[in-house]
């Protein structure tokens, strides 16, 4: 009778284990680990976050390239088009105020979990309804993601549910030929 009491014990233990899942916080000092592929080729980025009130400045360092991207808040609120600069351009970006980087605005964010689609860059994103598509790990954590499709083409992206900073987690099958997953996310005190 024990064992069979430790058994449902663990498995109990098991199903609230893998049932509670991990939302990154961007925060100061965060900073994002991404694998990108890039027209087949195949580089490491790193984000590093400074939040202010006045924006959202991701400093940006990838094979020498450093740069510092700045996002503006009618952006973070109201953007509709991601960037997807790599740094090369200047030391400092500022960024459109429709543009975001490496994420969604909170409106879109708003659209999706509302409406279970979204538009930006002129493409409207579907959510996928196949909850088995959201798998998404970081570093063996499970990642509570919501999983979207483009109407248009193949592209499919993983957004962290986090309302304030919709996170872009993973892209694939982008016809720009940029793809890039979230690896690690630190924080640095």
């Amino acid at each position: 009778m024990k064992k069979i009491l430790l058994i449902l014990f663990l498995c109990a233990m098991h199903q609230v284990g893998t049932a509670q899942k991990y939302i990154p916080i961007l925060k100061n000092n965060t900073t994002l680990s991404y694998i990108c592929k890039l027209h087949g080729q195949t580089r490491t980025l790193t984000l590093t976050a400074r939040i202010t009130s006045d924006k959202l400045i991701l400093d940006l360092d990838t094979r020498g390239v450093k740069s510092s991207i700045v996002t503006l808040p009618e952006a973070l609120k109201n953007g509709n088009a991601l960037s997807f600069n790599q740094g090369e351009y200047a030391p400092v970006l500022n960024l459109k105020p429709t543009e975001t980087f490496f994420m969604i605005s909170q409106s879109a964010y708003q659209d999706l979990v509302k409406n279970n689609k979204f538009s930006y860059n002129n493409t409207t994103y579907v959510l996928d309804q196949n909850q088995g598509n959201n798998n998404i790990e970081i570093e063996g954590k499970g990642v509570d993601a919501l999983h979207v499709v483009a109407e248009i083409d193949e592209t499919e992206m993983w957004i962290v549910k986090n309302p304030e900073f919709p996170l872009i987690c993973k892209i694939m099958k982008n016809p720009l030929g940029i793809n890039f997953t979230l690896v690690k996310v630190a924080d640095k005190n």
